[in-house]
């Protein structure tokens, strides 16, 4: 897509009158506002006259250039006295020697110029590219971390755009690797407002007191009575000391003197033969065991109790899934523990192992330690909530930033390369700036040998007097240096000249100011700005100022393009032309809309005492690409062809067509619609133009019999068909236009056609 190439002021935001803080954007070389009475095209120029709002160029300002304002103001100052005027300085062409000089010395300049510029622009393209960069590294960070940023999104208060994120980033001087599971809690902790501090799990000793009773070694033992009764040897040799002491507990003694059980006779010793069946040491080692039974029980229940409380005020972050399983576990074997115990105390002589329950305690004790780690942490963050976000804040960034260390790298590396490429184009700008200083210096003391005053009073008077302003003139005043005077033509200073005329005049001064200097010392570069010029003027002066106006233009023009200028001279660097005169707003404009490079048209509209300032441009119907200007501003024929354009059906298209064709061929080129359809249509030469050959077969009529229906309906107004050239049902309105022009092109129209549609070619 095309661009407008800026010029020394780049855009402006006016705020003064009807205008609150109204950007104006994309102003080039040329700029053209139209506006009615009081829309506040005068607030523009006092602006660009005050240098308010303004956004210059890079390394420009306004005190590099003259910038001359012809606005009301202006014909005030200057012409409230007409015996006063100070003198213009325009360079005289005798002495051809220095003259010489300043022009090489200012074609030198002008090369600079182009080169400071083409710098300039190659600034800006770096410059973007670093904007451009940026926002890639930007994206790029933020689109890699989407799922750790929603982890630690309250940890990164402040850093929740691209551009904020990013800046963390680059800041971080200390990329740290940190655990994000351990971060995720810290956090968590820290930024709930709901936290608290919670418990430890109690510990238990792994030490008990069952552990050491003598009765623990008796378990894997058959405990046996070793009495040497006749009794004691029998009951050891059957191996029933478990079933007779056990029996001997359901005996209750009875006068017969019998066997509970087989009903016999006991014998009359039968008390002491139990007695001494079971000495002491059985009895002893009994008792061990039923001792170790209690308190192994007991114990192991205080144990299992404690493991259980741990679970009665829990942290809800905490994976208790290998607690709660192993505890279990402990349970299950203390219960299996405490059966097998029974089961000795009530058979002695059974042999039994215990499940082990010492190495489950230690397990469980590694799991409490693991467990009161993190307890702690959480109830260190809660006593330290103000420490605990900023260290959380801290690491997370650290944590980011080392994820993204290599995109980090990457993009410094880029932008250091960058930006020693944009410091080698500052120093150029600088250098290019110092030289084309230098030469202003020398042209400026070179043009002390050739400006004089009097040029601009021939000047003036020779474009009054081919006007037809006869009445006055203008004149060197006597005896005062480098000053004029307007005289009646009997010689005396002019007085009550007509608001025309003065304003005619004192545009004419403005014009010869433009062209010189007001100071013998430099002759600085021009930006201009016209304000309303043609106010009470006839149509002659209309006429010359419209024509003044567009050579100022041109001359603005030639520092876009140096080739076959139309006329002399680039020291107008920018225009501004704003106006509310429809004639004379055409007379300056319609050569200028294909100059999208170098030209802006704007429209001011004001409503509800609010200015706008709005851009007149559009997109190419032909390039959907690119741009070009559109003049807000047309009669009712160059309507006509915008109308053309846009039209995108046959019926619409057609009647557009044939109001220019007879507005064009007809009114201005005095055709007769037979006459016109004979030219065209029947003279042989042009006639095959609308005829293509198919070889070996019939010529295609197409373009033919489209051209004879645009030209009957020139005839038919109504577009009915007359049954013999009409081409009923053909619907590609492209074709139609392709016609159109041919229709143009034949008649040696071309270059109207493409003034018309914009596609004059530049020359």
């Amino acid at each position: 897509m095309g661009r407008k190439i800026p010029s020394l002021i780049t855009g402006m935001t006016v705020d003064r009158a009807t205008f609150h803080n109204a950007p104006i954007e994309k102003l080039s070389f040329i700029n053209f506002f139209y506006g009615n009475n009081g829309a506040g095209k005068s607030s523009i120029a006092y602006a660009i006259d005050e240098d308010e709002g303004l956004t210059w160029a890079d390394g420009r300002s306004c005190d590099d250039y003259d910038v001359l304002v012809y606005n009301r103001d202006f014909v005030e100052k200057n012409f409230s006295s007409y015996g006063d005027l100070k003198g213009v300085f325009i360079v005289n062409k005798v002495n051809k020697e220095v003259q010489a000089q300043i022009d090489a010395k200012t074609e030198e300049k002008k090369k600079l110029d182009g080169e400071f510029t083409a710098t300039q622009d190659e600034w800006h393209k770096k410059s973007d590219a670093q904007g451009t960069l940026l926002t890639s590294f930007q994206n790029e960070c933020w689109d890699k971390t989407v799922d750790l940023r929603a982890d630690f999104s309250e940890a990164l208060d402040g850093k929740k755009t691209k551009k904020g994120f990013a800046e963390a980033v680059l800041g971080e001087a200390n990329p740290t690797e940190h655990d994000p599971k351990e971060l995720k809690n810290l956090c968590d902790v820290a930024f709930d407002t709901t936290s608290r501090a919670y418990p430890e799990f109690q510990r238990v000793g792994t030490k008990s007191t069952y552990g050491t009773l003598p009765g623990k070694d008796l378990l894997d033992k058959v405990i046996v009575s070793s009495a040497e009764t006749d009794f004691a040897r029998f009951v050891r040799k059957i191996k029933a000391s478990d079933w007779v002491l056990e029996g001997h507990k359901h005996y209750v003694p009875n006068e017969e003197k019998k066997c509970p059980f087989c009903q016999q006779k006991m014998p009359d010793t039968f008390e002491e033969d139990i007695k001494k069946c079971f000495d002491e040491q059985y009895q002893q080692d009994v008792n061990d065991v039923l001792t170790f039974q209690t308190i192994y029980d007991s114990e192991m229940a205080a144990i299992i109790r404690k493991l259980r409380n741990n679970l009665g005020d829990v942290m809800a972050s905490l994976d208790l899934e290998d607690y709660t399983s192993k505890l279990e576990l402990l349970e299950s074997k203390v219960s299996v523990n405490s059966g097998r115990l029974a089961e000795k105390v009530k058979e002695p002589s059974k042999v039994i192992a215990l499940e082990d329950t010492d190495s489950l305690l230690l397990e469980i004790g590694d799991l409490i330690d693991e467990i009161n780690k993190k307890i702690k942490a959480n109830n260190n963050v809660v006593n330290a909530k103000r420490t605990s976000k900023a260290r959380c804040k801290k690491e997370v960034v650290e944590h980011l930033a080392f994820v993204l260390k290599d995109i980090v790298k990457s993009y410094q590396d880029e932008k250091k390369s960058q930006a020693a490429a944009i410091k080698a184009l500052e120093d150029k700008g600088r250098q290019l700036k110092k030289d084309i200083g230098s030469l202003t210096t020398d042209i400026s003391k070179l043009n002390l040998q050739v400006v004089n005053t009097e040029a601009a009073i021939t000047g003036i008077n020779k474009i009054l007097k081919d006007s037809g302003f006869q009445g006055f003139s203008l004149r060197a005043k006597p005896e005062v240096k480098n000053t004029y005077e307007v005289i009646r033509e009997n010689g005396e200073v002019a007085e009550n000249l007509s608001e025309g005329e003065r304003n005619f005049i004192a545009f004419l001064y403005f014009y010869h100011l433009v062209r010189g200097s007001r100071s013998s010392d430099e002759v600085k570069d021009k930006i201009v700005v016209i304000d309303d010029p043609v106010s009470s003027m006839d149509s002659t002066a209309l006429f010359l100022v419209s024509s003044i106006v567009r050579e100022m233009v041109n001359v603005c023009r030639n520092n876009t393009e140096y080739k076959n200028p139309k006329v002399p001279g680039d020291y107008i660097k920018q225009i501004f032309i704003l106006t509310h005169n429809v004639y004379f707003y055409r007379e300056i404009t319609y050569q200028q809309v294909p100059y999208y490079d170098c030209t802006s048209f704007y429209i001011i509209r004001k409503s509800g005492n609010q200015s706008k300032v709005h851009l007149c441009e559009r997109e190419k119907k032909d390039a959907r690409t690119e741009l070009e200007n559109y003049n807000p501003v047309q009669n009712s024929y160059a309507a006509l062809w915008d109308e053309l354009r846009d039209a995108d059906s046959v019926i619409p298209a057609l009647n557009v067509m044939r109001r220019i064709l007879e507005y064009y061929f007809l009114q201005l080129c005095g055709y007769e619609g037979s006459s016109l359809r004979e030219e065209l249509l029947e003279k042989e030469e042009n006639k095959k133009k609308f005829i293509v050959e198919v070889p070996g077969g019939e010529p295609d009529m197409t373009k033919y019999q489209l051209a004879s229906t645009m030209l009957a309906y020139i005839n038919n107004p109504n577009g009915i068909s007359d049954g013999l050239n009409f081409v009923e049902g053909y619907d590609d309105v492209d074709v139609y236009k392709d016609v159109f022009k041919l229709i143009f092109y034949t008649m040696g129209q071309d270059q109207h056609f493409d003034m018309m549609t914009g596609s004059l070619k530049k020359k």
